[in-house]
């Protein structure tokens, strides 16, 4: 009994370490939706512009996922999450003193890699320290800290980006400042097990070994089924939720009503979480998952061809209940498709092809927008996406609830 309650309370605050940082993450990729707004009317920006600054912190964390899931293969999950996170905050309190478009692009590209990095290290780390039998709920809620930090922005976005002496500049460092004391606790965060009883040599394995054994025959259904899923999960969420008030002021809701309204759509996100932590050790990671994928369908529709304030919040709303969740589940499922050795490698590989949907899609929104494209046709492209993500996990994905990870 005493061994399992130090067991509980390691859990408790392996999980609350690393979603400190998750929550800071969340904080700043919520407030760049935000923040596009508020750009569009401080600097005049094009919906073309505004979509490369979100594209750009999607090849961040692209970059950032495959190399510091590579790093974490070799050098140890907790040092990549502490790099990480360093990169992170350090870009993003950067990012409040941008001088224009160039300079935020750049500091926006280290921004991604710190969070595209750490993501797919901390659910790798979380999933090597937990029992198989809590290991799916404990991920979920490591991942539901996201939703946390994207009610807080939308929070800082409704009280603070309107009031002049704040603005989008004192969000970010607000953003920053707190994600340092995140990096202050993972300090005395131990290593997983898993790593540790590497032996030295596949520590030191080659880079394209590692990769090479993603696609062999032992591996390659999961990583073709993730690699998709990843794709068009990511496509859709970007494409969807960094554009979320720019759509609401183009339905005709000016920009304090807007982040108002999303604040009220973000608090669905929570349910959504735990739901999913309910489901997934008694329903399993991949009907849970194309549940959920298929509630993200249906929402998006309903979102796009909404046209009243009630339809909208309804539909908004269920989008984030349904859509976070699935991150939950998706998350969970990732790391245990893969044995230890190659494990942040898989899910650093994944995360990275699903950050080039996340550069895709607010750039073909941008693109859409610009061409007087109408936002239920765009809704409708990415509940198509999300069709081709549910069709891979029923074709090619295959039961990990409660297995022991090698």
């Amino acid at each position: 009994m005493e061994s399992s309650k130090t067991a509980l309370l390691s859990t408790n605050k392996l999980l609350l370490i690393a979603g400190t940082g998750w929550l800071f993450d969340a904080m700043d990729v919520g407030l760049l939706s935000f923040i596009l707004a508020a750009l569009k009317q401080d600097w005049g920006l094009t919906p073309s512009q505004l979509g490369w600054i979100g594209s750009v912190n999607s090849i961040g964390m692209a970059v950032g996922a495959f190399l510091f899931g590579i790093y974490a293969d070799k050098k140890g999950r907790k040092s990549a999450f502490l790099f990480t996170l360093l990169m992170f905050s350090i870009a993003s309190g950067l990012s409040a003193f941008a001088w224009g478009l160039g300079s935020l692009l750049v500091l926006r590209f280290f921004i991604g890699m710190g969070l595209g990095g750490e993501l797919p290290v901390a659910s790798t780390l979380v999933s090597e320290s937990v029992e198989p039998e809590v290991r799916g709920r404990i991920v979920v809620l490591l991942e539901s800290f996201w939703a946390v930090g994207w009610i807080l922005a939308a929070l800082i976005a409704y009280f603070l980006i309107p009031l002049p002496a704040v603005g989008w500049r004192g969000a970010m460092i607000l953003c920053a400042i707190p994600a340092f004391y995140a990096l202050y606790l993972r300090f005395n965060l131990p290593d997983s097990q898993a790593y540790q009883q590497q032996n030295s040599y596949a520590q030191k394995e080659p880079v394209i070994k590692k990769i090479q054994s993603l696609l062999s025959n032992s591996f390659r259904r999961q990583t073709i089924m993730l690699w998709i899923v990843w794709f068009c999960v990511v496509f859709s969420y970007y494409g969807m939720f960094l554009w979320l008030p720019s759509v609401m002021m183009l339905k005709g809701f000016d920009m304090v009503k807007s982040f108002g309204y999303i604040l009220m759509m973000t608090l669905a996100q929570l349910p959504g979480y735990f739901t999913v932590a309910w489901l997934i050790e008694r329903v399993g990671r991949k009907w849970v998952l194309i549940a959920y994928l298929l509630g993200t369908l249906i929402s998006a529709y309903l979102f796009g061809i909404a046209d009243s304030i009630n339809q909208l919040l309804i539909s908004g709303a269920l989008l984030s209940f349904f859509n976070l969740g699935a991150w939950g589940a998706m998350y969970a499922y990732t790391p245990e498709q893969y044995s230890s050795n190659i494990r942040a490698t898989g899910a650093g590989m994944a995360a990275s092809i699903g950050r080039i949907g996340g550069i895709l899609g607010p750039l073909m929104v941008g693109f859409l927008m610009a061409n007087q494209v109408g936002v239920s046709m765009i809704f409708a492209l990415f509940s198509l996406s999300i069709l081709v993500a549910i069709l891979a996990i029923l074709l090619l994905g295959k039961e990990t609830k409660q297995t022991r990870l090698a």
